[in-house]
């Protein structure tokens, strides 16, 4: 490849090794006026827009194969080039490779998506995420929107959430507000459907929590009647609501009000729930030493419990069961699975 300015000058400018290549056969005209002499072969297997169009000025009467690659600086279409040439021969190291994407990864973005060479535009949208700061996250918005680069166009609006206020000092947001109504109400929507999505995530973990608790209770429950720990004086260490519910238990017991209608005093309302909710998820028939279980079981299947009930003793279960798995030993393998995941990222 070759490349001559305006003035006829003619420096050699990218070298394949030591081998043998064809003369070139076609040239390729930036907007400034420079002339990029190329092997048709190359562009072609290496895009399929400009194999269209050197085939076009074949068969017209431009003789000499020239096309036309306008609207960016000469610089970047001669780094362009020369990537399209890396990807054929091994003419470009990894670190010149590197620079060549970080100093024109904009207008390489823009160029491997017009003429559609996609391994090339995604190594240009990782260069271009790696770049991305607050003051130029819109206008990377806009390009990623251009080029159809989702990957580019979720890190530009993630950023823009995370660091709106920056944002809001930025040219291209001060641009977008004068000249693209559109895309503002696109970003300020993101960023509402971004702060309902926190305030949900933030609901379902608090509700998660409460489930948790509830399932620790239930076989905090089970371990005190099952393993003797309520005839214990020393203070129980497996869970950490042990204590707590014991002390509820001897007021359950002693209490003159907890078969008084509507479940007694506030303690022996919540005690009368949590045998109660025990009773819905034990798989255990008859065999359980939890007290009212039995009882429990038989009224359910007397009376239909109500939606509300049933949804609770299985979100209750299911916290159950993934907190045995989640504290289940894994096998070795899959922690060395996962540590070498973690370092690959």
């Amino acid at each position: 490849m070759r490349v001559k300015s305006s003035n006829n000058c003619n420096p050699e400018l990218h070298k394949v090794g030591t081998e043998m290549v064809p003369p070139t056969d076609v040239q390729i005209v930036t907007s400034d006026g420079n002339t990029i002499a190329a092997h048709s072969s190359v562009l072609s297997s290496a895009s399929p827009v400009l194999e269209r169009m050197i085939d076009r000025a074949r068969k017209g009467w431009n003789s000499d194969s020239t096309i036309r690659i306008l609207g960016v600086p000469s610089d970047a279409v001669i780094a362009f080039v020369q990537l399209l040439y890396s990807s054929r021969m091994v003419s470009l190291s990894s670190r010149e490779i590197e620079d060549v994407l970080d100093q024109h990864c904009l207008q390489l973005l823009a160029m491997s998506h017009k003429y559609r060479v996609p391994s090339l535009k995604r190594s240009c949208e990782e260069a271009v995420a790696v770049q991305l700061t607050a003051d130029n996250a819109v206008d990377v918005l806009k390009l990623a929107k251009l080029c159809d680069a989702p990957r580019l166009y979720q890190r530009c609006v993630q950023l823009v959430a995370k660091d709106f206020l920056a944002v809001q000092e930025s040219d291209g947001w001060k641009f977008v507000q004068r000249h693209d109504i559109m895309l503002e109400l696109e970003i300020l929507q993101f960023l509402e459907d971004h702060d309902e999505r926190k305030k949900r995530w933030k609901q379902q973990r608090e509700a998660q929590k409460v489930y948790q608790e509830l399932s620790e209770a239930m076989n905090c429950l089970h371990h005190i009647f099952a393993d003797g720990c309520l005839e214990m004086r020393e203070p129980c260490t497996q869970f950490d609501s042990c204590q707590g519910l014991k002390l509820l238990m001897q007021h359950f017991a002693t209490c003159d009000k907890k078969l008084a209608r509507g479940g007694g005093c506030l303690r022996c309302k919540r005690m009368w729930q949590i045998f109660r909710l025990h009773s819905s998820t034990c798989s255990e028939s008859k065999s359980c030493r939890v007290p009212f279980c039995c009882h429990f079981k038989m009224k359910t299947q007397a009376e239909k419990l109500d939606k509300t009930w049933r949804l609770l003793a299985k979100k209750v279960t299911t916290a159950k069961v993934m907190s045995s798995l989640a504290n289940k030993k894994r096998p070795e393998e899959v922690d060395q699975s996962w540590a070498k995941y973690m370092r690959r990222k």
